[in-house]
């Protein structure tokens, strides 16, 4: 498959064809996703959850974000891949700018993402302009959840729904590339989509956006420790593995791997000699 670039994408979502992400933190995973045909590949901050254990996306940094964006691109070589920008890491928009920079030059990333709305719309353009492509994300924004008052539904009262409509049309403005709207009432969202002239991503955002973003440890069931009402879980391959995990510690304790068919065989004439030097 051929990479899709910023003009298509935008295309696709200007006909009504819908735009495809998943989140991918390492090669194998990147490697079956772009063989599966996803459009746009993001490497989600949300790796601090599901792949290193911390309770939230705060802790993850930029070290992390250069590292798992190296092994995503070497997997998915001609998949568009967003990358998230880590807490603290666009401070300033010169902070965002040697960080963006960065996981470009170094990681191979096609864009960037960054959490908030208005207050970050003179950072969207100062990358923009500075050659970085900017995807954006409001709503419910992970890295700041606390201040939203926890992982909750964003724009249901009047206030809300305007601010993020707002939020919306400024980081547009600024000239992202496309915008995540995440865990907002659909009606907003539909809005929202209809009023910008970018496309937009959804997670927990109804079927009204342009396309929809999904985390990959929620899609086939590699992540328990909860499951929001806006995934679908496709497959549980955690209690596949579980069972495969313990078919293989039985089959050792008793000796029925490894089998003829998996060892390798020393020739006989070797053998003899070898126990009759002893």
């Amino acid at each position: 498959m051929e990479k899709k670039s910023i003009p298509e994408l935008k295309a696709m979502a200007s006909k009504g064809e819908k735009i495809t992400m998943l989140t991918a933190y390492d090669y194998p995973t990147a490697k079956i996703l772009e063989k599966a045909g996803v459009d746009t590949i993001l490497v989600g901050d949300s790796l601090g959850m599901v792949v290193l254990g911390y309770d939230s996306t705060v802790p993850v940094t930029m070290a992390d974000m250069l590292h798992h964006t190296k092994a995503v691109r070497r997997g998915a070589p001609n998949t568009f891949v967003v990358v998230d920008l880590p807490y603290l890491s666009y401070a300033t928009p010169q902070d965002a700018l040697r960080n963006a920079g960065c996981l470009i030059q170094q990681g191979g990333a096609d864009a960037v993402k960054l959490e908030g709305g208005q207050d970050y719309a003179a950072t969207v353009t100062f990358l923009t302009k500075s050659g970085i492509p900017v995807v954006g994300h409001i709503g419910l924004t992970p890295q700041t959840a606390t201040q939203l008052g926890g992982f909750k539904v964003q724009g249901k009262d009047l206030d809300g729904a305007k601010k993020l409509l707002q939020d919306a049309q400024a980081i547009a403005q600024a000239g992202a590339i496309m915008l995540v709207l995440e865990a907002i009432p659909s009606a907003l969202a539909e809005k929202i989509t209809n009023e910008i002239n970018i496309p937009t991503i959804g997670i927990g955002a109804g079927n009204k956006c342009s396309g929809q973003v999904l985390v990959f440890h929620d899609l086939v069931g590699l992540f328990d420790r909860f499951v929001p009402k806006f995934v679908k879980q496709y497959e549980n391959l955690a209690e596949k593995i579980e069972l495969a995990v313990k078919q293989y510690c039985q089959e050792v304790k008793e000796s029925v791997f490894p089998s003829e068919q998996h060892s390798f065989s020393l020739n006989e004439e070797v053998l003899t000699r070898l126990y009759g030097d002893k």
